[in-house]
Parts: structure tokens; C-alpha cells; sequence
């Protein structure tokens, strides 16, 4: 991921935060987290000459390969967890 790519994220990611506060994404319509998102995908839109659709798959995409960055980096760190002869170590620990 590149350094403008981590700054479009943060950007998307910062808004939502933001506007995105009071509600429950588990319980809410994909639909109405949408629209509350459409201002700032309008904004980059307009800023690149772009759809605000294409805004939101870029935006999509890179929220996926952050989240898979994530999952590698815990993976990491659990791994090195050491078995201390408890049986529990970082290979075999469930989240």
C-alpha cells in the first residue's frame, strides 16, 4: 500500500469514524452507512474527476488489504507467543 493510498484510507476511514459514531454497523443497512459516507466520496470524487463510485471501490479494496495487513501482523505476534508447557502458545490460540 502506498503512502497516498494510506492517506485516501485515512481519510474515508476518519470521516467515517466521525460520522459513522452513533450508529451499529451489525444493525444498520448497508444503504444508510452509505449515504452517510456519499459527502466525503463526492468530495475525492471531485477532487480526481472521478465517480464517486469507483471512489468507494478503491476505498473498499483498500480497507480489505489494510484489514488482511492486520491479520498477518497478529499472526505474526501470536506466533511468537511461546508454549511455556501449558499446552497454549501463539500456534495453536484461538481469537
Amino acid at each position: 500500500m502506498t503512502e497516498q493510498d494510506k492517506e485516501f484510507l485515512d481519510r474515508i476511514t476518519s470521516y467515517a469514524n466521525d460520522v459513522c459514531k452513533d450508529i451499529d454497523p451489525q444493525k444498520t443497512q448497508i444503504s444508510v452507512q452509505l449515504e452517510r459516507l456519499m459527502p466525503v466520496l463526492k468530495d475525492i470524487a471531485k477532487e480526481n474527476n472521478q465517480a464517486p463510485e469507483d471512489v468507494f471501490i478503491r476505498y473498499m479494496d483498500l480497507a480489505n488489504e489494510a484489514m488482511v495487513l492486520t491479520e498477518q501482523k497478529l499472526q505474526e505476534t501470536l506466533s511468537d507467543i511461546p508454549d511455556d508447557g501449558s499446552g497454549i502458545s501463539g500456534k495453536n490460540f484461538m481469537y
